[in-house]
């Protein structure tokens, strides 16, 4: 079965944004979902590039493993990938050194340069049609040269060739940037559907209870030995407590094409489509660039999952910058993305748990899943066949770091408190009679908090305002129209379906009613 094609961006019916921007020119493969119960060696929960990688290495090891996605292969976080494969994950090798030391540090570089070239490998092997490109990666900053010298010495003690340089190709001037070479881009849902074809996938099949011996699904069960959670972030939440040690962060993405006829001429200044890659560390002028054939990636203004600022939206505000600088530039889509973030920084990759030996976990990629993703493939592959990579000790979920997560833990813990006390204990601040069209507020409905949007028409979308993951308040995200949890990341839509885990249902919903009938209501008072 192969999958229709469609526009590159939708808004679906439960109002979330879908990114296809990556299917424009791609048709994925269509796999049924499981019916009953089987046994297999492995099974992994997760059908993005992740889990994907991950299935077709151990099958090739001779591992039977089978794939379950509760949606589509490569509809998650691999659809809203920038899709850079690259060893350079920000201002990391400075951080990573002063933190954990400069052994662990050189082992992130390695796992990572490694992640690198086998993709290259695995393109070349395969002969993989996926608009693979060579390229070099560069950091910048508009405002701290001395960092940026910082870190070129730093990646340059981890063993990489990272060179301090002001040339760059973008339409400003840096106050320093930091280049690696030997990096990559590419069309991530080609080399998905590549390997996909290969392996035993059902889709539609969500995951519902892990135990020792296999998962039980919505579908049935798949008895298996080894359990690869590759779901982005895992939903188990005892063993591992990665509730505790991981947020979630959101970022936004246009792609901008040159407008044509008299429209582009007339605005001048040509769209950047910069042959390497390119991300700024200064706060609030972090900017992504990316080229992808004729089109720009540009992308910016992250925030933490539900502690977004009210005003201006991301989108708007991306859309602002680029005018400034490609005035004849038109957007051609626009989607989000959202990441798990670790508090020190490097992802917990390996065994899930000490209680658990044959359970695995990858998660906490923050915006590298592509380089991570081949990661975790090498490792948790390596770890199941008995070919562990050496480099390997510095990714282990087990691992301690007061000394690079303490700060970052206490902040964590704060938010969830204070969350979750708002969610008992504060009353709701505004009224339902002040909601406007195309605002989501918490209000008091029918003597009880309430979170409640309200469309264009005035028609009304009330739903629970508590996550059902660990029962923070939810907060409404007006750019995209869904509750986003604060605490761990979750988000649903106004109507109240399941954007994301780590929740595993959506929020309840109360009776629909539109502005009208509140009016009348209140008239009668």
């Amino acid at each position: 079965m192969e999958r229709r094609e469609d526009q590159e961006q939708k808004e679906t019916r439960d109002g979330s944004r879908q990114n296809l921007f990556w299917l424009r020119d791609t048709t994925l493969p269509a796999f049924a979902p499981l019916a009953g119960e089987i046994s297999r060696e492995a099974v992994v929960v997760g059908g993005g590039m992740c889990g994907i990688l991950t299935a077709f290495y151990l099958q090739r090891s001779g591992v039977r493993t089978v794939v379950l996605e509760a949606e589509t292969i490569g509809s998650g976080q691999t659809a809203g990938t920038t899709a850079k494969i690259t060893s350079q994950h920000g201002k990391m090798y400075h951080t990573l050194i002063g933190s954990m030391g400069q052994e662990r540090a050189r082992q992130y570089a390695e796992g990572n340069q490694r992640a690198v070239a086998e993709y290259g490998r695995l393109v070349k092997e395969r002969s993989i049609d996926c608009d693979f490109h060579k390229c070099a990666s560069y950091i910048y900053s508009m405002t701290d040269r001395e960092s940026m010298e910082q870190e070129a010495h730093s990646a340059a003690a981890c063993g990489i060739n990272g060179e301090f340089t002001l040339e760059t190709e973008l339409p400003f001037e840096v106050k320093g940037a930091v280049r690696f070479g030997g990096q990559a881009r590419f069309s991530p849902l080609k080399l998905l559907g590549n390997l996909a074809g290969e392996l035993e996938i059902y889709e539609y099949t969500q995951v519902l209870h892990v135990d020792r011996h296999g998962v039980d699904t919505n579908r049935g069960r798949v008895n298996a030995e080894h359990v690869v959670f590759a779901c982005h972030y895992p939903f188990v939440n005892i063993p591992g407590f990665y509730f505790m040690r991981m947020y979630q962060q959101r970022s936004y993405v246009l792609a901008l094409k040159e407008k044509g006829g008299e429209e582009g001429k007339s605005a001048g200044r040509s769209l950047l489509l910069p042959e390497n890659m390119y991300l700024g560390i200064d706060p609030d002028q972090g900017f992504s660039f990316r080229r992808a054939g004729d089109t720009l990636l540009f992308g910016g203004y992250s925030h933490r999952t539900g502690e977004m600022q009210h005003g201006v939206s991301p989108y708007k505000k991306l859309r602002l910058k680029a005018r400034t600088w490609w005035p004849g530039a038109g957007k051609v889509a626009e989607w989000s993305a959202q990441d798990c973030m670790t508090l020190d920084q490097v992802p917990y990759i390996g065994r899930f748990s000490k209680n658990r030996e044959n359970w695995y976990v990858a998660t906490g990629f923050k915006k590298w899943g592509m380089s991570s993703s081949m990661v975790s493939a090498m490792i948790i592959s390596g770890m199941i066949t008995g070919n562990e990579p050496d480099w390997s000790q510095v990714f282990a979920p087990s691992r301690v770091t007061p000394g690079a997560s303490a700060k970052e833990l206490a902040g964590h813990m704060q938010i969830s408190v204070v969350n979750v006390s708002k969610s008992f204990f504060m009353p709701p601040k505004k009224a339902l009679e002040d909601l406007k069209p195309g605002q989501g507020k918490i209000v008091e409905w029918k003597g009880k908090k309430t979170g409640v949007y309200m469309d264009k028409k005035g028609k009304l979308y009330p739903v629970s305002p508590r996550c059902p993951h660990l029962g923070c308040q939810l907060s409404f995200n007006p750019s995209e129209k869904s509750w986003d949890c604060p605490c761990h990341g979750s988000r649903f839509s106004y109507k109240g379906e399941l954007l994301c885990g780590p929740a595993q249902t959506g929020i309840s919903k109360e009776e629909r009613a539109d502005k009208s009938s509140i009016n009348s209501k209140n008239n009668r008072k």
